[in-house]
């Protein structure tokens, strides 16, 4: 078996992931985009050496901010950290929010050097008008609006008339169960907003020296929690701006994250129990069972 681990951020991944492994013999791999990098913590709520409870977790802190790392990489990296667990007769159990990588890792997702007059063609084009252009296509398709370089390559893909499925994409292993967490909106957003309230400080002096030392890698520039730092730290915005805008940024991606998972995967929703996790997971602790039997 392999089991995945999705949902929006914050809405309590890490935590099943400890209790889940600990009960079915499992290695939690990272998939979560920014806690590839070092030094990127606090504002992405990574998982602490004392809440892994000696449970051996993969492709965390791999790589500094300033080196370069694709979902081509990730791809690579997580089958073969599957391999490797499977080997040792354990579960590989993924765990984050970024869905791109969990689709390279398990899905037959070939890589395709993109044309090099692609982007040239659509060079004076906003991200709007992509977006606008994209969607006159009525495909239904998700896409992601930050990703620039994505949306050029889907439409360029609709213009020139090539069949694009919402998934597009099988299976390459055949014991795959994806589980999925969520939670009422209201009460999603409240948590998130708190965590951030609660995380404040040390993300302020977790982001400072970068922003100090003129770094603007990727992985800054767009990390919610990070980004807007920059502005803060230049003297563009206030505290209270930005505080606000991380807060409205991390609650939109939450509802992307949802959004996305719910189209691109075939997920198994629990809601979860804040008042008694333990019952979220023994519901789904229950359903392994059954659909292992």
């Amino acid at each position: 078996m392999i089991l995945a681990i999705v949902g929006p951020t914050g809405v309590g991944k890490t935590k099943l992931s400890i209790e889940l492994a600990k009960i079915i013999n499992g290695e939690i791999i990272n998939c979560d985009s920014l806690q590839i990098y070092r030094g990127l913590d606090v504002g992405t709520a990574k998982i602490t050496t004392e809440e892994m409870e000696h449970i051996p977790h993969h492709l965390l802190n791999i790589k500094n901010v300033t080196e370069p790392y694709t979902v081509f990489d990730y791809q690579k990296d997580a089958r073969e950290c599957i391999e490797k667990i499977k080997k040792k007769k354990k579960v590989p159990i993924f765990v984050g929010g970024t869905g791109m990588y969990l689709k390279a890792a398990l899905y037959d997702y070939q890589f395709q050097e993109e044309k090099e007059n692609v982007s040239s063609l659509y060079h004076n084009i906003s991200n709007e008008e992509l977006q606008k252009r994209i969607e006159a296509y009525k495909t239904g398709i998700v896409f992601d609006r930050e990703n620039r370089q994505r949306m050029i390559r889907l439409l360029s893909k609709l213009d020139q008339g090539i069949e694009i499925s919402q998934n597009g994409f099988q299976l390459i292993y055949d014991d795959v169960i994806v589980i999925g967490l969520t939670a009422q909106r209201e009460l999603l957003y409240q948590r998130l907003n708190k965590r951030f309230d609660d995380m404040l400080v040390s993300l302020i002096d977790e982001v400072k020296p970068f922003i100090l030392n003129g770094i603007k890698t990727k992985p800054l520039m767009i990390g919610i929690g990070y980004k807007e730092f920059y502005d803060f730290f230049e003297n563009k915005k206030t505290l209270h701006q930005v505080v606000e805008e991380c807060k409205q940024n991390t609650r939109n991606y939450a509802k992307r994250q949802f959004t996305w998972f719910n189209n691109q995967m075939d997920v198994k929703w629990f809601e979860v129990n804040y008042e008694s996790f333990i019952e979220t997971i023994q519901e789904v602790i229950a359903y392994l069972e059954s659909v292992q039997k």
